[in-house]
């Protein structure tokens, strides 16, 4: 009499994918998660001009996270991660109002409800200086009333679901003294970090600007 064993015989009944076909799925999962990630979580994007220095330099590669401001359905109002509202403070990436298929970032200076007016290249909010100590100017002349909003804007008050901004470079920025204010609806989320720097003209990283944290 022949001795049993517990050993399974191979499974000859189910077909086996083949390696094309299992590559192709890993990628199709791959892509569908990039694209997950890029769309409700954190975005990369690179600085193209020199409007938001010292705080951000041309070549500089940053992350934006889409999570802090909420994550709404794609093409729709519809709203399925509730987040904050930008502060004052932020710095945020946003679309161009005038060519929405283009991506501006800029710092946020005023939220709805306030007042904001620039004397002098001097901005206030509310009635009250803010603190500058983030931004920088790189021409003495004062643009008189009239002729140009860069140094003598409003006041104007922010409505309801708007954002007045700024570039930290305030005598080359093109900001909410030229174009107005930013919806709300049309915020991708708050730049939180460079994760890369390159710098065109020395041909090299910019390696001290890596990992920084924007404030």
């Amino acid at each position: 009499m022949k001795k049993q064993t517990n050993r399974s015989e191979p499974d000859t009944t189910r077909p086996k994918k083949s390696r094309l076909r299992e590559n192709v799925e890993a990628i199709l999962i791959a892509i569908l998660l990039a694209l997950f990630i890029r769309t409700f979580i954190v975005q990369a994007f690179k600085i193209p001009s020199g409007s938001m220095k010292p705080t951000l330099q041309i070549g500089d590669h940053i992350l934006v996270n889409k999570f802090t401001y909420g994550v709404d359905l794609p093409f729709t109002d519809v709203t399925i991660i509730p987040g904050g509202r930008p502060e004052r403070g932020d710095i945020i990436v946003f679309e161009y109002p005038v060519e929405p298929d283009k991506d501006f970032i800029k710092r946020v200076i005023g939220i709805p409800g306030d007042v904001v007016e620039i004397r002098d290249k001097t901005v206030y909010v509310n009635g009250k200086p803010i603190d500058q100590g983030y931004t920088m100017h790189t021409e003495d002349h004062v643009i008189p009333v009239g002729k140009n909003p860069r140094d003598n804007f409003g006041p104007v008050r922010i409505p309801e679901n708007a954002y007045f901004v700024l570039g930290d470079n305030r005598d080359n920025s093109y900001d909410s003294r030229f174009w107005g204010f930013v919806e709300e609806e049309t915020i991708k989320g708050k730049a939180f970090i460079i994760y890369w720097s390159w710098d065109s003209e020395q041909f090299w990283p910019r390696w001290s600007r890596l990992a920084q944290i924007l404030r």
